[in-house]
């Protein structure tokens, strides 16, 4: 039985602020991300191979009770947010991020039939959030066994 060591995915934090700024007002945001992790890949299951990561958002200042925030994602190294790819040189392996647990919805920037994800501000000082981020790599995909990766730059707009 071979297994693929899968060691995670990076994530590149950029934010922009929407126009005009109504979400969130003299305030200043910051975001982290950890990676989604999956762990053992086995070439040979017939189940795909789950995995999740996270990003959190934080703002101090002038909150907006009834504004939001959006975070996109971008396609990574493949340019195509619905058939991402990791890489161990030139080795690919297929895997998607998706916005929900039953891994339906895919994470991108909105277009192409993808999603993303706004979290509602609740605060009026001070706001932090956790968003999970769930990826999966599809069953069957033989590829040399190694670390594989990707880096998707996460966009707040807020």
């Amino acid at each position: 039985m071979m297994k693929v060591l899968i060691y995670g995915l990076a994530a590149v934090v950029s934010m922009t602020m929407a126009t005009p700024g109504w979400a969130c007002t003299l305030c200043s945001c910051s975001a982290s991300t950890t990676g989604v992790s999956f762990g053992g890949y086995d070439p040979g299951s017939s189940s795909p191979k789950d995995g999740s990561g996270s990003v959190t958002l934080s703002c101090t200042g002038v909150v907006s009770l009834a504004g939001t925030i959006d975070i996109a994602m971008s396609p990574g190294s493949s340019g195509n947010a619905l058939a991402r790819q990791m890489s161990q040189g030139a080795a690919r392996l297929n895997y998607n991020l998706y916005t929900n647990s039953s891994r339906t919805s895919i994470w991108g920037t909105g277009s192409a039939g993808t999603s993303i994800v706004s979290a509602s501000l609740t605060g009026l000082l001070s706001f932090s959030q956790t968003v999970s981020v769930y990826g999966r790599i599809p069953a069957g995909q033989w590829v040399q066994a190694g670390p594989y990766a990707d880096s998707v730059i996460v966009t707040i707009t807020y």
